[in-house]
């Protein structure tokens, strides 16, 4: 149990938000705060789309805002909306959840779930209508500009929605069917694009090359798509999907689902998604087409690609190239490009930025680091590894500082849950102690800052995917309504946009810190201190003019004290976050003083 959190309520200085930092759209991405949201869940703010324009049931337009898993009514107008609120925090660039029109529910009788969180597209040229429209999208990206906010937009070119089916799995009147549950992935080495497969052996698409050949003569050889499974449009959904060209089940691998890693995550339907040939000419040429297409016409000024680590590098080869070329013609020299690859080992992370040429990746290795120290009580050692690794990314140290770092999303849960769970007993105080604690760390140290919708209200997830994704407004959902936020006697089922919740307070207050101070932006981190056993870790960031930020995190339930290395000249120190010692007594070294569960940050002068 927790002795004392002397840090818990810690007041920090005011600072004005840094005009430096948001003047000019295309400034460097180390400026930015990022938030990210799924617009279902954030605000309402045109009942008259719930339903998508589509008549029926929910299990027609998906439109269930008691249930989990179906749409709740939030869109773009809602989002505009609320543009003061996150100006107010201090975010200087949106990440949106996928906007563009899906399946509206999709699954088997009885676990049937609607496509709210824009992951089932079906059609890649306009928003889905639950959101809004394109031009409601457009002005949405004006008024967030004209703010000097940027919009980041959720891009998926591995899958589309599950509309193919196969004969041997979903039609029982089919010779040789081996049902649902039995569509495992077929190995290519068993089921070579050149033949039908083990039953026949009938050959087909003769003189294919295979998928590692990637011309377009070789690719018009490959004209019959049944070369594991026997893929068909049910009836209805032969035109469902936009451009045209998706339709045609000769642009996907049809293997059946993913399994283990290897072939499989790159040639296997994500969980029954359809799995596109990102090989094929055609494919590549028409993602790059669509999706130029969207920073042309709605300024767009970054992407997150999903699912990164399930597509050829050979396609994010060209693909991110074709996207950054595309913005450079706009003047985006900055257009900000990164990958989901959810992997927490930085290796694993740093392949993509060198084998994939892309210029960041979803830094999952900083959330795990983050989660063991503060959450789990793992040594401190553990995050002086992870900066150590920094070298390991193309680009270096200064390619590590351009990665987003964050502590949860709306896939494995919200960092408070982490902590419940590994902190059972822990009282109201505590967790928002250790709120605090990451959040500073994650504020003060290299990268790009991301934080998840509502998590700044006190939001406590009770388990990844849809357990992790309330809603910001009014929301008639029970499985939400029941959970006990932190720092609030409020719930979800009231409106939380509380711009004086004390950790919304604490993270506009660190964001005004980090926009103040350009060391903690683009300066270069270096570790000073860090233990194994303990959670003290203490690291610097040194500015281009000499200056020293020192950041002290303590994740221990007892108060520190030491003395700290750092650079000569830094003799006398400012306070920016707790207490600090104003002058040092000797050369090199500075005094820092710790409170349990607490921060210190602390700017030489």
């Amino acid at each position: 149990m927790l002795k004392t959190i002397a840090g818990a309520a810690l007041a920090l200085a005011a600072f004005p938000f840094a005009a430096s930092a948001q003047m000019g759209l295309d400034r460097p991405v180390e400026d930015d705060v990022i938030y990210f949201l799924l617009p279902d869940r954030f605000e309402n703010g045109d009942p008259s789309n719930d339903k998508g324009g589509i008549p029926g049931g929910r299990l027609d337009h998906g439109f269930d805002p008691q249930h989990k898993g179906f749409f709740h009514g939030g869109d773009l107008k809602g989002l505009q909306l609320r543009l003061d609120y996150l100006q107010e925090l201090g975010v200087t660039a949106i990440w949106l959840g996928p906007i563009y029109k899906n399946n509206p529910v999709q699954g088997d009788s009885g676990s049937e779930s609607a496509g709210y969180h824009g992951y089932w597209i079906t059609d890649f040229t306009q928003v889905d209508p639950h959101f809004g429209t394109n031009d409601e999208l457009k002005a949405l990206v004006e008024d967030a500009h004209a703010r000097g906010m940027k919009v980041i937009l959720d891009i998926i070119t591995n899958h589309t929605a599950d509309v193919i089916a196969y004969r041997e799995c979903h039609d029982p009147d089919f010779e040789g069917a081996v049902g649902q549950s039995g569509c495992s992935y077929r190995r290519e080495a068993d089921y070579p694009y050149t033949t039908v497969g083990e039953a026949t052996g009938e050959t087909i698409n003769q003189g294919f090359r295979g998928l590692g050949v990637a011309t377009e003569e070789n690719f018009a050889r490959l004209t019959q798509p049944n070369w594991a499974y026997t893929p068909y449009l049910p009836a209805g959904n032969e035109d469902v999907k936009r451009p045209a060209w998706l339709n045609d089940p000769i642009y996907y691998h049809n293997r059946g689902n993913f399994d283990l890693p290897g072939e499989s995550y790159v040639n296997g339907d994500f969980f029954g998604l359809d799995d596109l040939m990102t090989e094929h000419p055609r494919v590549v040429e028409g993602m790059i087409e669509i999706f130029g297409n969207w920073i042309e016409e709605f300024d767009i000024d970054g992407f997150r690609i999903d699912t990164a680590r399930h597509v050829r590098p050979a396609f994010w080869r060209q693909f991110n190239k074709a996207m950054l070329e595309r913005a450079e013609s706009l003047g985006k020299d900055n257009f900000y490009i990164f990958g989901e690859v959810y992997d927490f080992e930085v290796a694993a992370l740093a392949r993509h930025t060198w084998d994939h040429r892309y210029p960041a990746v979803l830094d999952f290795a900083f959330q795990g680091a983050a989660r063991d120290v503060i959450a789990n009580g793992v040594g401190s050692g553990r995050l002086a590894r992870l900066f150590a690794a920094d070298t390991i990314y193309r680009g270096g140290r200064r390619g590590a500082r351009k990665l987003p770092t964050f502590l949860g999303n709306h896939d494995m849960g919200r960092f408070s849950m982490f902590i419940r769970e590994a902190n059972p007993d822990a009282d109201d105080a505590e967790m928002l102690a250790r709120m605090e604690l990451a959040y500073t760390l994650m504020m003060t140290a290299r990268g790009v800052p991301t934080l998840y919708a509502g998590s700044e209200q006190g939001f406590v997830s009770d388990e990844g995917d849809q357990g992790a994704r309330e809603d910001m407004f009014v929301s008639r959902t029970d499985v939400y309504n029941d959970n006990n936020l932190i720092a609030t006697g409020r719930t979800t089922a009231e409106s939380n946009f509380d711009t004086q919740h004390p950790l919304f307070l604490y993270v506009k207050n660190l964001t005004a810190m980090r926009a103040e101070h350009e060391p903690l932006r683009h300066g270069v981190q270096v570790t000073r201190y860090s233990e194994e056993d303990g959670g003290l870790f203490v690291f610097s960031r040194l500015g281009g003019d000499g200056s020293e930020v020192i950041v002290a995190i303590n994740a221990g339930e007892d108060a520190r004290e030491l003395n700290v290395s750092v650079e000569a000249h830094s003799l006398r120190g400012k306070s920016l976050l707790g207490k600090c010692v104003t002058e040092s007594t000797a050369q090199s070294s500075y005094k820092m003083f710790v409170p349990a569960l607490g921060s210190v940050v602390c700017r030489s002068h």
